[in-house]
């Protein structure tokens, strides 16, 4: 990195971070700075927050008034009945994971946390998923970034919000003695067996999108094949969620469910019971394939929609000579030449849009992490947000598919997206009221990206609100 010393804070600020309202806050050496703050993210902040076990009961609440809303108690309706579940839990996660990113002063953690949310996608869009997507991020996600990728799989594959939202719950291998039952019943009663079938969804997902890539199933050289798709699925059955006993509202392995007998992925044989997923998880995690796709996705992230060839080669070896130690291959983004590109060219989502325009503008709430540094001047309620970010195109913990939301600039440069943002920036200048010198706020943030175009716009601005929407319409605060 030959970069001057000014120009690697901004980039270690932005790229790496989440945004700094001075540059001050890097020091001399932003590798250095980066690089402190490998490990687990901070626990997410805010009140009414639920561990997986509580997220599980509002849960099972939910079910009981469903069956109550169906024949309402004398003096409520069905919508009294029903009302109020879930709407505040999702509002604090919503909170919270703003509220987090606003205040960590690890922020370089705190980006590494919402990548890999966004990898292990499990959405609002499904509606067995809601309540749970929070305690998702807590428990499965947060404590897990900065250890192996086979931790961070294993955790995130059979935590209940991923089961649920991939319908592994409802998947029942063929000779299972679920299965079985269900087909001895229906031959005494002389009606169809109701049971659930086999679900290809998490073993699928799994495959393509978490761990060997979807470039992986196509091809003469392809790594995995529709029958290992089945036959993971296979090895998944019985990893289902207890919702039926309060002392056992977690993730469970239900040996009626299971699909007996070996099991045969990629070319390798696989145990029956829960030791099989184990052993699966370990080799997938461990495959060449798998290391070059989260190597990919590492530099497309951080460095450009197309990253460099030589950058993801660099990555690959670091997951594959370290056995996927994620510290590791942290570490090689962070003294790898291409990173530290001077020019801003990623842009930011709306929710990395949003969450820089806190920090820089110094809505972290007092008595904060952020505050000790300057941050937290601002008395703005976060929760309104996600709102915000909606309002861009990318509803918070909503993402459309398993895929998440994606990381290159075209697919956020829609007709209509530069308008809206252009829009959010004048309506947030405005709520401000002229509080915030724009000016110096630029030069401090932005440092030696600040343009003079920028910085001429800033001074030429007819009032402080004008100012503050030029900066954060400014192109190299729209990119990182």
């Amino acid at each position: 990195m030959s970069n001057p010393t000014s120009l690697q804070a901004v980039i270690a600020a932005h790229r790496f971070g989440l945004g700094e309202p001075s540059l001050a806050v890097v020091g001399d050496d932003a590798a250095g700075w980066l690089t402190a703050q490998i490990g687990p993210a901070d626990a997410a902040q805010g009140d009414g927050l639920l561990g997986t076990p509580e997220a599980l009961a509002h849960v099972a609440a939910e079910r009981e008034a469903k069956r109550l809303a169906k024949n309402p108690p004398p003096g409520m309706t069905a919508e009294q009945v029903l009302a109020g579940h879930y709407r505040e839990v999702v509002i604090a996660d919503t909170r919270s994971r703003l509220l987090t990113a606003a205040r960590t002063a690890r922020p370089f953690a705190e980006r590494l946390q919402l990548f890999w949310a966004n990898h292990f996608t499990v959405s609002l869009a499904k509606g067995s998923t809601r309540g749970l997507i929070g305690a998702f991020e807590r428990d499965a996600i947060r404590p897990n970034i900065a250890g192996s990728f086979e931790a961070l799989l294993f955790a995130s594959t059979t935590h209940p919000a991923m089961l649920r939202y991939l319908d592994n719950t409802q998947s029942a291998g063929p000779n299972s003695t679920l299965v079985a039952r269900a087909a001895k019943r229906a031959a005494k009663s002389g009606e169809p067996a109701r049971v659930s079938g086999l679900n290809e969804n998490l073993a699928r997902e799994v495959l393509e999108l978490h761990t060997l890539g979807a470039a992986s199933a196509r091809g003469p050289g392809a790594s995995y094949t529709q029958a290992d798709v089945t036959s993971f699925a296979a090895v998944l059955t019985g990893w289902r969620v207890g919702l039926d006993d309060s002392a056992d509202l977690a993730q469970r392995f239900d040996p009626a469910w299971h699909e007996p007998g070996r099991k045969t992925l990629l070319g390798q044989h696989y145990p029956d019971g829960p030791d099989g997923l184990r052993r699966v998880l370990h080799d997938l995690a461990l495959h060449p394939a798998t290391a070059r796709f989260i190597a990919t996705k590492l530099a497309r992230h951080f460095v450009a929609d197309d990253p460099p060839a030589a950058l993801v080669g660099r990555l690959t070896d670091a997951y594959r000579r370290s056995d996927g130690d994620l510290p590791t291959v942290y570490r090689e983004l962070v003294r790898s030449p291409e990173a530290w590109n001077p020019q801003p060219v990623k842009l930011k989502s709306p929710e990395e849009l949003v969450v820089s325009a806190a920090r820089v503008l110094q809505f972290g709430g007092v008595g904060t992490a952020g505050a000790a540094r300057g941050v937290g001047k601002q008395a703005v309620d976060l929760a309104g947000f996600g709102a915000s970010i909606a309002a861009l195109g990318q509803r918070v913990q909503a993402a459309p598919s398993p895929a998440g939301w994606s990381d290159r600039a075209e697919d956020w440069l829609g007709p209509d997206a530069v308008w809206k943002r252009l829009e959010w920036s004048t309506r947030l200048a405005d709520r401000l009221r002229s509080s915030i010198d724009a000016r110096a706020l630029a030069a401090q943030s932005l440092g030696p990206w600040l343009s003079e175009a920028t910085r001429t716009q800033i001074e030429r601005a007819a009032d402080g609100s004008q100012a503050v929407a030029l900066l954060l319409m400014a192109p190299e605060f729209q990119r990182r």
